[in-house]
């Protein structure tokens, strides 16, 4: 039955694919043309909250453009602004604010992944770093993990004039997530409907293929692991007590239509998920505490797959 099923799922999923295709166009034009027009907004951080969303473009962007929700960090975006040669940012206050943050710079409007910052790799003696990039126009994405009592946005110069100026945000700030399936409409569903499908057939497909359909634009060193989950299907995941002492571990379940159904971060060896009441998929993000052999835990996943049950071990 799953295989018939499969067989006029196909269809439907490639007419998804289409559409998700040239709704991102669409939306992320006009996107492009609202802050062109808005320059003032370009000017001051965005911070991803409920207030966003009350903005009728801002949740059709973001399903878009991000759609693999970020449930674990506090966002902050910032630009288009024109830049000559050097961004600075104020990391005193963003050491202040998270015990774990990145910032990355990505080119615009083609958002390509330009260069980043880690809160591992600054000295906290200083309160200025500053990123040395070409003359162009650029974005910056802000992530605050394991955040503080206090929130700041820092600083941000370009060049030899300042930016925007630090704002306090609110701790509470991700609380929004937790009605955000309320959105569920025909739209997104049809929008990310392929994506399911895209997964169950991975196996068929370039792998190379399916990252970039499915992962956000990930931050630098930062590791991803994924899988779909049937309906009715639990999940175990199994942490060797090296990795779970060297690396954090946030968990994401989405719905097919690519919105978050519940998330964690990983403290314990043994951790097991409630069987899922509907089709989705799941988004592990793998930060490294200490910016050294990231890229080994790749090498060490492992996953058993059984009718009612998922056990993935990492060691």
């Amino acid at each position: 039955m799953k295989r018939i099923a499969l067989i006029w799922e196909i269809p439907l999923a490639l007419l998804s694919f289409v559409f998700y295709k040239v709704m991102k166009l669409i939306i992320g034009n006009l996107y492009i043309l609202y802050l062109a027009i808005a320059r003032e907004k370009a000017s001051q951080w965005r911070v991803l909250s409920q207030e966003t969303l009350k903005s009728p473009l801002s949740l059709p962007v973001l399903m878009t453009k991000g759609p693999r929700w970020n449930t674990h960090a506090i966002i902050g975006t910032l630009g288009p602004f024109q830049v000559k040669k050097s961004i600075f940012l104020d990391i005193e206050s963003a050491n202040n604010s998270a015990s774990s943050w990145i910032a990355v710079v990505y080119s615009f409007p083609d958002y390509q992944t330009i260069t980043s910052l880690e809160s591992e790799k600054v000295n906290l003696e200083n309160k200025w770093h500053f990123l040395e990039v070409e003359p162009g126009k650029y974005t910056l994405g802000l992530r605050y993990y394991n955040w503080c009592e206090r929130v700041n946005l820092p600083a941000i110069k370009v060049d030899d004039r300042e930016l925007v100026a630090p704002i306090n945000v609110p701790t509470n700030v991700n609380n929004f997530y937790a009605s955000l399936i309320q959105k569920k409409n025909w739209f997104y569903l049809s929008l990310h409907y392929y994506i399911f499908i895209l997964l169950k057939l991975r196996k068929w497909l370039p792998e190379s293929f399916v990252r970039k359909e499915y992962l956000p634009v990930g931050a630098p060193n930062t590791c991803f692991f994924y899988d779909y989950l049937e309906r009715g299907q639990s999940l175990e995941v199994d942490l060797s007590l090296p990795v779970l002492n060297s690396y954090d571990i946030y968990f994401t379940l989405y719905d097919r239509s690519s919105l978050p159904l519940t998330w964690c971060q990983l403290k314990q060896e043994i951790s097991t998920f409630e069987p899922t009441k509907s089709n989705g998929y799941y988004l592990f993000r793998i930060r490294a505490k200490k910016l050294t052999h990231n890229q080994e835990l790749i090498k060490f996943q492992r996953v058993e797959r059984e009718q009612s049950l998922q056990k993935i071990t990492i060691s």
